[in-house]
């Protein structure tokens, strides 16, 4: 605080230093500019076409004289040039020299305004009054306003930046404290089961941290493309701290074990994974190499797969030159790393998180198993919407075994579809056996496309 008081006193006077300045280099570029111009008159008068008024009666005595003045002359234009120049360079400074005052007294303003970052404070959480709580102060810092260092952007609209978090956080504040408490500059805490957490509960995105991840000891480089798509990492390549298993064999063993996993074995990319995709049996299984048939060869290009596992789909398509992003969790299981070690493009949302690409932009949209009857109607009306927003004109959608109980196909999931707007390409129903006929589940499996207007 006494540093900004004095820094404060020290303004006026740089500005009154500032203002007397320009006075001054406005004063001196007025007398250089009549100088100038009564020089460039008198050049005009004895060089002009007027000249010969002058020459015509001058003795050689003159004619010398006249040419030293006009040296003289010419001396003087330069050495007004090259003061014109010197006072640009010393205006280009000071405008730099206030532009970086001027920035670092917001960022003074910014630093006073998160002062108690090492203390608790208690914020205003949502909309409702009575909602406060106690934060940490990088969660004070991650929630509040941030002063934009060149004042107000027309781009933005505001002299001010909010970092974005979910809005679902405020309503667990005390899992999003402890989230955000750890040393700056640090390594972050292995919290990885605490913050699927609050992503699958809707506070996504998080907020950004301040920390550093920990990373794998005895990392080995991975395999180069193609080879990588069906090579299982190393251990080393992985943090195992939040999983139950330890080992990627632990993994794909898990294939043969009772109870229940989510992805029971995607790990085993030599198992079931080698062939999924590969056959099309006309039924409720589709080929890529039937779907792709569908479109003009070449004009599916890029696209998203939601809930991708390990990301086989993208490596099908990837030997087709086709690049997916695959979204998925880690859930029990790292899911986003052995994407990665693939060659591939994981990205780490949930199904409630918009998807993050413009309108009109993707070739294809792929899921398998992930969207279905246990989403909320609602919740998963606005999925399909998001999907056909991201789609382009004549872009695919591949619902791959969607399932649902019988009494839904008609009465709840094709009525939502023909609202979201999508056109039928194939279209198949059928019963989903592994469960018993008494359960009555079913499967759609459908490719549909966005219209072209």
């Amino acid at each position: 605080m006494g540093n900004e008081a004095h820094d404060s006193k020290k303004l006026p006077a740089y500005h009154q230093q500032t203002h007397s300045l320009s006075h001054n280099q406005k004063h001196k570029l007025k007398s250089l500019m009549l100088v100038i111009f009564t020089n460039l008159v008198t050049i005009y008068i004895f060089t002009g076409p007027f000249s010969f008024m002058y020459h015509s009666s001058l003795s050689p005595s003159d004619s010398n004289s006249i040419l030293q003045e006009l040296n003289s002359t010419k001396a003087q234009l330069a050495a007004s040039h090259s003061l014109l120049s010197e006072l640009q360079h010393r205006l280009n400074s000071t405008n730099l020299l206030v532009q970086a005052l001027l920035i670092d007294l917001t960022r003074q303003q910014d630093k006073q305004s998160n002062s108690a970052d090492q203390n608790p404070v208690s914020v205003k959480l949502g909309n409702d009054d009575s909602i406060t709580t106690a934060t940490s102060g990088e969660l004070t810092i991650a929630l509040g306003s941030h002063k934009l260092p060149f004042g107000h952007s027309p781009r933005i609209g505001s002299d001010e930046i909010h970092m974005p978090v979910g809005t679902a956080c405020l309503k667990f504040h005390e899992e999003l404290n402890q989230y955000m408490t750890y040393d700056i500059g640090g390594e972050c805490p292995i919290d990885d089961v605490l913050a699927q957490r609050l992503m699958l509960k809707g506070c996504e995105p998080l907020p950004r941290r301040r920390c550093h991840p920990k990373s794998p000891t005895n990392y080995v480089e991975p395999k180069p493309l193609p080879d990588s798509l069906w090579t299982t990492p190393p251990d080393t390549s992985i943090i195992w701290d939040p999983y139950t298993c330890k080992s990627y064999q632990c993994l794909v063993d898990r294939e043969n074990k009772p109870g229940l996993f989510d992805c029971k074995g995607c790990f085993d990319l030599q198992g079931k994974e080698k062939s999924r995709w590969l056959f099309d049996d006309g039924g409720l299984n589709f080929g890529i190499d039937q779907v792709l048939a569908t479109k003009a060869a070449g004009t599916i290009r890029i696209g998203l797969d939601i809930g991708g596992g390990t990301g086989t789909f993208a490596a099908r398509m990837r030997e087709r030159d086709v690049t997916i992003i695959t979204s998925t969790l880690n859930l029990d299981g790292p899911f986003n790393n052995m994407i990665a070690s693939r060659g591939l493009i994981p990205m780490h949302i949930s199904i409630s998180q918009r998807f993050p690409f413009f309108e009109n932009t993707m070739d294809i949209v792929h899921s398998m198993h992930v969207i279905g009857n246990w989403m909320p109607d609602t919740m998963l009306e606005f999925v399909l919407y998001d999907i056909y927003r991201v789609l382009r004109p004549g872009g695919l959608f591949w619902l791959d075994h969607f399932f649902c109980f019988g009494s839904q196909v008609n009465k709840t999931y094709v009525p939502m579809l023909d609202r979201v707007g999508f056109n039928k390409l194939r279209w198949h129903v059928g019963m989903k056996l592994d469960h018993g006929v008494h359960k009555n589940v079913w499967y759609i499996s459908a490719l549909m496309e966005k219209p072209m207007i």
